[in-house]
């Protein structure tokens, strides 16, 4: 019920020719991070596996 309606979240108004540029930044921005935590746990794991196995 509170997900029904996905209009504008927030109180600002953003401009019309800044909302290309943020909504392609904040993609950027999503993609980085999810490659980071990604990369983040494989590290880890492969670390722990290592640590366990040797």
């Amino acid at each position: 019920m509170l997900m029904a309606r996905q209009g504008r979240h927030g109180a600002t108004r953003r401009q019309s020719k800044k909302v290309s540029v943020d909504r392609w930044l904040d993609r950027w921005l999503d993609r980085v991070v999810t490659v980071a935590v990604v990369t983040a746990l494989v590290i880890g794991l492969s670390a722990v596996l290592a640590h366990w196995l040797l």
